[in-house]
């Protein structure tokens, strides 16, 4: 029996024990104050049977980003005479300062009287502008994960705060909400990353809101690609098409051959997952690479779009040839991602590795491939692997298995991807 139902079907649609999501809210908090949560299973256990019936600011704070939903939509009453809104505010403010310190060098120290009083500039947003390139630079070096979802659900709502609490002109009102959005999609990016679908969505919904509020096709281009990478991986596969198509149809793809580009190369990711559509697929290919011979490498780009290169543009192309059916040409052009590929891209790195071993077991080649996964595993005490890479390295486990289970190099393999499950 529980005296919340609401947050009992949330917590049994995402499979979690309470132990579970006690441990994912520690370390929501830790991300967001800095120091360690102090939940326990005895927490889940009160808010379940209603004995809490509104849990702490902080702790409903990273209940409702880990679920995507509002503290009343998790099934939680709100005292009658408690005026919420200010204390709210406040704290996700404090929140905020704690959970970006480490991400720029000046803090943001202003303080915004809730009289709305203080002027809101265009510094302020360059402040954010920042902490989104360092963001960024987190996600290509170290992985998307829990923590960086929270921090940039964080930032998302500094940008809102901003603009609810301050005075501002259209110009900065517009920036502020683009910011927003890009924040938003960082966390939508890091939910996809963690394979946590569900939650992903919701960010989803409420990006493509900001940015529609911002007027910025350039965002909407990039939402509508990871749309179609959700939608792909719930296996939806004509919303991932009409994502993928409707990102294509962006005004900036018309106006810059690198967004076109991408734009592109993603369609035709989807396409060759779609039976019957492998000349579609291949003809979006080229037209791919067309239009990155055109590319202005000189003009100035958003700081998301840093990661497409001509490595980035073979690593796609392999995935198309993979879902053709092509593995040697999959494979050629992994090695030349590889080859090219930024030194700081260290996911990417391991994404496109782990395809490449794939390629290779696709053409019979299970100890090459073996010998190609290999140094994917974690040590202990290493880094673990996103979600999505832990997806597709148990994938691989699965075909290798299948395809030479007994020999020698397969059980050495098994016996290190065992031991190093527990790591991952």
């Amino acid at each position: 029996m529980t005296g919340n139902p609401h947050l009992a079907a949330r917590l049994e649609n995402a499979g979690m024990t309470q132990a579970a999501l006690a441990d994912r809210l520690n370390r929501r908090l830790g991300a967001l104050t800095g120091c360690p949560g102090k939940l326990t299973d005895r927490h889940v256990r009160n808010w379940l049977t209603g004995k809490t019936r509104w849990p702490h600011e902080k702790q409903r704070f990273v209940l409702e980003q880990e679920f995507g939903v509002s503290a009343e939509e998790l099934g939680f009453i709100p005292p009658a005479t408690r005026d919420r809104v200010p204390s709210e505010a406040s704290l996700r403010r404090r929140d905020f300062t704690a959970a970006t310190a480490s991400l720029t060098v000046a803090a943001l120290h202003s303080k915004i009287p809730s009289s709305g009083a203080t002027r809101v500039g265009m510094s302020d947003a360059n402040r954010l502008e920042r902490n989104f390139a360092d963001l960024v630079r987190t996600d290509n070096e170290e992985g998307a994960g829990i923590g960086l979802e929270t921090r940039a659900l964080a930032h998302s709502q500094h940008a809102l705060d901003l603009q609810a609490t301050g005075q501002a002109s259209a110009r900065v009102r517009h920036r502020l909400y683009y910011l927003a959005a890009a924040f938003t999609g960082t966390a939508l990016w890091a939910a996809v990353e963690a394979q946590e679908l569900t939650r992903a969505q919701g960010h989803l919904n409420k990006a493509m809101t900001l940015a529609g509020m911002a007027g910025s096709s350039e965002m909407q281009m990039r939402l509508w690609g990871h749309a179609a990478l959700l939608s792909y991986q719930q296996r939806h596969m004509h919303d991932a098409l009409a994502a993928a198509e409707a990102g294509r149809r962006t005004y900036v793809c018309r106006q810059d051959a690198l967004f076109r580009s991408l734009a592109s190369a993603r369609l035709a990711g989807i396409l060759s997952a779609v039976t019957g559509e492998e000349i579609a697929a291949q003809r979006c290919l080229a037209n791919a690479e067309k239009a990155y011979e055109c590319v202005d490498v000189t003009a100035e780009r958003p700081t998301w779009m840093s990661f497409f290169d001509r490595a980035e543009l073979d690593g796609l192309a392999a995935l198309v040839m993979a879902r053709l059916g092509r593995h040697a040409e999959c494979e050629a052009r992994l090695h030349r991602t590889l080859s090219l590929l930024r030194p700081d891209l260290r996911r990417n790195r391991t994404y496109y590795t782990i395809n490449l071993a794939l390629a290779q077991l696709a053409q019979g080649e299970p100890e090459q491939a073996v010998a190609t996964a290999v140094p994917l595993l974690p040590e202990k005490g290493q880094t673990r692997l996103s979600g999505r890479n832990r997806k597709l390295l148990g994938q691989f486990n699965r075909g290798l298995t299948r395809m030479a289970d007994g020999t020698g190099f397969v059980v050495e393999w098994q016996d290190r991807y065992a031991e190093g499950e527990k790591d991952l």
